[in-house]
């Protein structure tokens, strides 16, 4: 299939990643230099959780698949492998510019505001999304969207951070190394919650779903301490910001220069805010 923006309205400008917010605009942007190492980065981080829980509700051959606010493709293109021919993978975003190149015949790309559109054309087996609707305005109606859009007995995972209930970027405060990039994450954190981030949003999940109607509600919290790739994701995230981190007045280029330096050397064990999973099943 070939991607596509679902109506007969004028292209969507607005852009959504990972973290950020809607126009005025979105922190961290697909089409901002550095946004696909960004991703890249990310995806190495989470992927395995994500691919976990989404093996554990069943996914298989046949399945229809809904990927809401997909950013990058890894996910896109495992859950099209997992789907095979006979089945289909959804992918929508505000700005699907990193998803084009995976649309194919089992794979549709539709430029959607989960909160605003109406759901692509359904019902799905399975519909997921990962670290989007901590960012949405209108999250209750995103989330009752989604859910809407599920076959009788069919699956929503919805995994979200929850930086409030770890913020720091090093919680092994060993030196003024560290507390330098804990005061650099918190300077993100309040530039994300100034576009309306929920930072506390991940544990609010399991009683999200049951209020949407979904049985058989769990949710799992998982971060790492430290991982291979979180020095690219904290280059590419800090680069990215910035002029926003400096014109905030919490840190100065003075500061950005040391921490990156830092960065680069590896001398630091950074750690990423907790991923909650939630997921929950539509009543038959």
């Amino acid at each position: 299939m070939h991607a596509h923006d679902g109506s007969d309205r004028p292209p969507n400008r607005r852009t959504r990643t990972d973290e950020g917010t809607v126009e005025g605009g979105y922190l961290l942007a697909n089409a901002e230099t550095g946004a696909a190492d960004r991703l890249a980065a990310m995806s190495e981080i989470f992927d395995p959780v994500t691919f976990r829980h989404l093996r554990a509700r069943g996914i298989g051959p046949g399945w229809r698949c809904w990927e809401v606010g997909a950013g990058g493709t890894t996910v896109v293109t495992w859950l099209a492998e997992a789907v095979g021919p006979g089945g289909t993978v959804v992918a929508t975003d505000l700005d699907t510019s990193l998803l084009e190149p995976v649309a194919g015949p089992n794979v549709d790309v539709l430029r959607h505001d989960v909160a605003r559109d109406q759901p692509p054309a359904g019902p799905f087996d399975l519909v997921h999304a990962r670290l989007v609707l901590v960012h949405v305005p209108d999250r209750r109606r995103a989330l009752e969207a989604m859910a809407g859009a599920l076959k009788p007995g069919g699956w929503l995972v919805v995994e979200d951070a929850d930086p409030a209930l770890q913020p720091l970027a090093c919680p092994d405060m060993a030196g003024p190394d560290e507390e330098l990039a804990n005061k650099v994450r918190s300077a993100f954190r309040t530039l994300l919650a100034g576009r309306g981030a929920d930072l506390a949003y991940g544990r609010t999940l399991p009683r999200s779903l049951r209020e949407v109607g979904l049985i058989d509600v769990a949710a799992e919290g998982w971060f790492p301490l430290t991982h291979h790739r979180a020095a690219d994701l904290e280059q590419a995230t800090v680069t990215m910001l910035r002029a926003q981190l400096r014109t905030s007045g919490l840190v100065d280029d003075e500061e950005i220069d040391r921490h990156l330096a830092t960065v680069a050397a590896g001398r630091l064990d950074l750690a990423q805010p907790p991923l909650i999973s939630a997921w929950g099943r539509r009543p038959t």
